[in-house]
Order: C-alpha cells, then sequence, then structure tokens
C-alpha cells in the first residue's frame, strides 16, 4: 500500500468513527410516538424546510397518525407539492396518500385570524366596531409581529380542538423563524406602553371621572398626538383602544398558554440546515436562541447532503489521472499515442499541421481509430476532473458539518441526501420521507 493510498485509508476510519461517535436523529421514532403532538420546523431561508415539514406531515400520515401542516411561509409551494390548488386559513384534506391516517394542510392567514379572535372574543356589537375600524384594519394587516403573534394564535386554536395526532409547523425563512416566540412579549409591549394605557384610561376609569381624565388628558397631548399622528388616526386609535379594551388580557393570556405549550412535553423543534457555513451558522444560533429559551429541541435535518459513489478515488489522484489522460506525453502510453504530437510526418516539417478543430481533433485524422481514443480519452478527463470538484464539494461539506458538531455535540443529526430535482408531489415527499428515515437508519449501522 503507498502512502497516499495509506493516508486515504486512515481518512475514512476517521470520518466512520467521528458519525459513528456523532447523535443520530431517528425521524421514525419521533414521528411515531404518540406523545409527540408539535413539531415545530425553523431554519433559513432557501434549505428545503417547508419542503422537510410536508415530508415529515405525509410520512407520519401514512405510518398512521392524523396529521395538519401548517405553513407560515407564503410560498405556495406546500400546496403545490400536495397537489392543492391553493391552501387557506382551514385545513384541506391531502388526497392520495397512503395508509391508515391522515393528512392535512393549511397557510396562515394573518388578518383572517386576527378577526377570528376578535369574533370569538368580544360581543357581535362590538366585534363589528372593532373589524370596521380603520386602525384595526391597519394593526391586523401589517403591523410588526402580528404574524408571528397570529401563528400562536392559530397553533393554540389547533391544538385545543384535539383533533390533529400530530401539528407540524412550518416557520418563515431566516432569523424570523424565531420571532413568535417574542410574540407574548412584544404583544405586552406594546400593549403596557405608556401611550395605550393613557388611551385605555378613560374606558377604564368610566363615567364623569373617565370624561374628566379624558378632557384633561387629552388637552395635554392632542395637540402633540395630532400633529404625529393625524387627528383622525388618534380618534380611530382611541375609538379602536376602548373597544378592545377587554380583549386585551385575553391576548396575552393565550399567547402565554401556547409559548408554554412550546417548551412543554410533546412539543419538537427540528432545526433545518444546509451543509454550507451560512446556513449551519443560522443553525447554531436557532440551536442557541432555543436552548436559553428552553425550548425542546431534538435535532437538526442537514438536507442536500452530496454523496459519490466512487469515495475511494480521490480529488488528487483524480486530477492527476486527468492531466495524464489529457497530456499523452506524460506518462508512456500504449498504441503508438504518446507519439501523436511528435510524429515524424509533421516534426521539423515547413508544413505545419492540419488545423484542430473545437474538440481537438485534426481535419486529416476526424473519424480515425487514433482521434477516437483521443475523444474518450479527453471524455474520461472531464469525469475524472467532474469527479474531483465532486470530492472537494463532499470534503467541504463534511469541514462545515463537522464544525457544527463540534461545537454542538448534543444536537442530533440526520443527513437528507440531495435530490437531483425539485418536488412536486407526494411522490417526492415520499422520497425525502424515505431518505430522512434512511439517513437515521444509516447512522445506527455505521461500524465503530
Amino acid at each position: 500500500m503507498t502512502a497516499a493510498e495509506h493516508d486515504e485509508a486512515e481518512d475514512r476510519e476517521v470520518a466512520a468513527r467521528r458519525l459513528a461517535s456523532s447523535r443520530v436523529l431517528d425521524v421514525d421514532s419521533l414521528l411515531d410516538d404518540p406523545k409527540t403532538r408539535i413539531v415545530v420546523c425553523c431554519g433559513s431561508g432557501g434549505v428545503g424546510k417547508t419542503t422537510t415539514a410536508a415530508a415529515l406531515g405525509l410520512r407520519a400520515a401514512e405510518r398512521g397518525r392524523k396529521v395538519v401542516v401548517l405553513t407560515i411561509d407564503p410560498a405556495r409551494r406546500l400546496a403545490q407539492s400536495m397537489g392543492i390548488d391553493s391552501l387557506d386559513n382551514v385545513p384541506r384534506r391531502v388526497k392520495g396518500t397512503d395508509g391508515a391516517g391522515e393528512l392535512h394542510a393549511m397557510m396562515l392567514d394573518m388578518k383572517r385570524t386576527f378577526d377570528e379572535v376578535v369574533e370569538a372574543h368580544a360581543d357581535p356589537e362590538r366585534a363589528a366596531t372593532i373589524l370596521a375600524n380603520p386602525f384595526y384594519q391597519s394593526l391586523s394587516a401589517g403591523f410588526a409581529g402580528t404574524q408571528e403573534y397570529m401563528a400562536m394564535e392559530k397553533l393554540g386554536q389547533l391544538r385545543a380542538k384535539d383533533e390533529w395526532d400530530l401539528i407540524v409547523v412550518d416557520t418563515p425563512p431566516s432569523r424570523s423563524a424565531l420571532d413568535f416566540l417574542d410574540a407574548p412579549k412584544r404583544l405586552g409591549s406594546f400593549l403596557d406602553g405608556r401611550l395605550i394605557r393613557l388611551l385605555t384610561a378613560p374606558a377604564k376609569l368610566g363615567g364623569r371621572a373617565g370624561m374628566a381624565f379624558l378632557n384633561v388628558g387629552m388637552s395635554m397631548m392632542t395637540g402633540t398626538l395630532g400633529k404625529l399622528l393625524g387627528g383622525q388616526l388618534l380618534k380611530d386609535v382611541q375609538t379602536f383602544v376602548s373597544a378592545m379594551d377587554t380583549t386585551f388580557g385575553g391576548f396575552r393570556t393565550r399567547a402565554d398558554a401556547t409559548y408554554k405549550l412550546l417548551q412543554a412535553p410533546g412539543t419538537a423543534f427540528l432545526v433545518v440546515a444546509a451543509p454550507e457555513r451560512d446556513a449551519l451558522r443560522e443553525a447554531a444560533y436557532f440551536v442557541e436562541r432555543l436552548a436559553a429559551e428552553k425550548m425542546p429541541l431534538v435535532g437538526l435535518v442537514l438536507n442536500r447532503v452530496h454523496g459519490t459513489g466512487a469515495g475511494a478515488l480521490s480529488a488528487e489522484r483524480a486530477l492527476d489521472a486527468a492531466e495524464n489522460l489529457a497530456d499523452p506525453g506524460i506518462v508512456d502510453q500504449g498504441g503508438g499515442k504518446a507519439g501523436l504530437r511528435n510524429s515524424p510526418d509533421t516534426y521539423g516539417s515547413s508544413q505545419p499541421p492540419a488545423p484542430e478543430d473545437a474538440a481537438g481533433a485534426t481535419a486529416s485524422d476526424e473519424g480515425s481509430p487514433a482521434d477516437q481514443e483521443r475523444s474518450v480519452d479527453r471524455l474520461a478527463a472531464g469525469l475524472l476532473r467532474l469527479h474531483a470538484e465532486r470530492m472537494h464539494l463532499l470534503a467541504r461539506e463534511q469541514r462545515t458539518r463537522d464544525r457544527f458538531t463540534a461545537r454542538h455535540p448534543e444536537v442530533a443529526v440526520v443527513d437528507v441526501p440531495a435530490l437531483p430535482g425539485d418536488v412536486h408531489d407526494l411522490t417526492g415527499l415520499r422520497d425525502i420521507g424515505d431518505r430522512l428515515a434512511a439517513g437515521a437508519a444509516v447512522g445506527r449501522t455505521e461500524p465503530s
């Protein structure tokens, strides 16, 4: 065995020990456990998080569970992959699944969820006043943090119905995916702010005292606020706050309850990432944030991991072989090939050699056996270079993965091999689910 071969064998042995010693995420055990009631998928954008959530939901359903997948991502990929024309705020049954379970899917409608909350916690007359209020309409459509808070509301509603065995939540991309953890705090800060307390004080005092306070308070601040907000907006805010006063406490209570639900046994957070530096840096942020919030992280799904069926051939050896094939004069070649470039017919002659085309073949020997051999050599050299690029990519991905696992050895990981194309249907989602399960099986059987 040469020194290079010895080094390669040693590298493979080290890699095997490293994989065997790392914790491997067993996806099927997680999905099959009846105690698992909520799975939250979070991660940065473009790592296949929506597809992973849908694949997990489908696999759980086809293994006998009644599942609903809730996506907060406004993209339509989930509906398309499940064969549904569109998703809305109502769970839709997905057809074409196998097994005894059921799969439903829905996409958060932020404003409709807000409207449902108002209608559920206010009498019809007050609800109508709130829904028609211009300030409420602006708040429910785009106030910072409203989407994340409404995601908490919808998750709480789904869990309270106890209609599904498992709820899979697909969160928005990038770091905003964890903003829903802050939603109760941000909402409380907004509702407990000085302006809101001042605006709600007249309604809370009531009667003449309230009116007296209102007159004094408004005389002090109406001028300033009127200039900042505009008189009509100020009036809309006051009307909204007065109508919503009795509902604010319910908002906080429900948000806090959902937050505790996310921390409780039965909830599992999955961080989804790709084997790239930026994506795994974001994944490390998610892991640390979830730990700080005492949220139950179960593992990392490492998506789109590349592989090769010729791992024994290193990048260096492939490049050396490609160079030898591309330049026949470097090493001894059979069949007279080494002499092609130094043929006595042209060497030293005043007549220039025949011009070569783009593929390197001369016009005089096009289609000749020698030219065909050179074409095969060029093709083989190109394939060897592609293999070298793939091996360099694999090494880079492994180094990035190793840095993450060294930093967070407590996090179980499952690798999902890259697919040749995008996922557009249930068959593709099943393939992803199979790869998730196969990744866990490989980790369990890897030799130490």
